[in-house]
């Protein structure tokens, strides 16, 4: 089983509300997520005690370019964020990296699944 992990600190809110359908994760990861699949969708941190919150299927699996990014896939990330440089900010906050419009990023959408 694999498993979408996010922060609780950036995440918690708009997960537990189904509020984010998207997630944007920084390189290309078609090799890992797969249309199809079916996945935890859990919070807490990188390397420590991780709380499932539900299962989710992998609606769509795309590998594009922050720059290629469509309004929308912004807003499904988080509601919070309106451009590429919000995008740009967050994985910077998270992969601690420079990050640029040319980043190549897999944005995964995913739909719950009550079980």
């Amino acid at each position: 089983m694999f498993a979408l992990n996010f922060y609780s600190d950036l995440y918690g809110d708009v997960l537990r509300n189904h509020r984010k359908t998207v997630t944007i994760r920084l390189g290309d990861k078609s090799d890992k997520y797969k249309t199809g699949m079916i996945v935890w969708v859990t919070i807490g941190p990188r390397f420590g005690r991780r709380q499932k919150l539900y299962s989710a299927i992998l609606d769509r699996v795309e590998v594009k370019t922050i720059a290629e990014l469509s309004p929308r896939d912004i807003e499904r990330e988080n509601p919070e964020l309106r451009t590429q440089d919000d995008v740009i900010g967050m994985l910077s906050r998270i992969y601690g990296d420079l990050i640029t419009p040319n980043h190549t990023v897999t944005v995964v959408y995913f739909s719950r699944v009550d079980e």
